[in-house]
């Protein structure tokens, strides 16, 4: 099974088992639904039921109704079967990008050191060419080759 990190399970939520997940992952309407497998761990989790809470994924998985149960849970990776996420010839994960070559609009090559979240919807990717430099991750800066595996950086003065 090929997978794909979602996020992390932060802490719990009230007294019957709520888990609360810290996930920037992009595609999260196709994960967080109801019937559909987590993978914590080497085990799978159903997930019971879904909702979002102020910037966290909360959910309930099957079989566990009391803090208790899901106390072990906590501070551990959420992964998802990459397979079932149906991605289009558009659409890409952090890592699938992290592979990908580096190539500046003035002819230098690099390669991607790291992809981070700096707030609720902001990325930066740290690229490494005759030095490390910071690209925000948006249209303007980036356009990605799915097909070629390679990423265009249009730098400007000051990069």
């Amino acid at each position: 099974m090929n997978k794909v990190y979602i996020g992390k399970i932060v802490n719990t939520h009230g007294i019957k088992g709520e888990l609360r997940i810290r996930s920037d992952f992009p595609y999260k309407d196709r994960v967080f639904v109801k019937g559909n497998n987590l993978i914590i761990g080497d085990k799978e989790y159903n997930i019971k039921s879904y909702r979002k809470h102020k910037t966290f994924d909360m959910v309930f998985l099957d079989d566990y109704h009391d803090i208790n149960e899901v106390l072990f849970l906590v501070g551990k990776k959420v992964y998802f079967d990459r397979d079932l996420l149906q991605l289009n010839d558009t659409e890409i994960t952090d890592e699938e990008l992290i592979c990908y070559k580096v190539i500046t609009n003035d002819g230098r090559s690099g390669i991607i050191l790291e992809i981070f979240s700096t707030g609720r919807n902001n990325k930066l990717i740290r690229i490494k060419l005759d030095k490390e430099i910071l690209v925000p991750y948006n249209e303007e800066f980036i356009s990605i080759d799915k097909s070629n595996k390679t990423i265009t950086v249009n730098l400007i003065d000051g990069m």
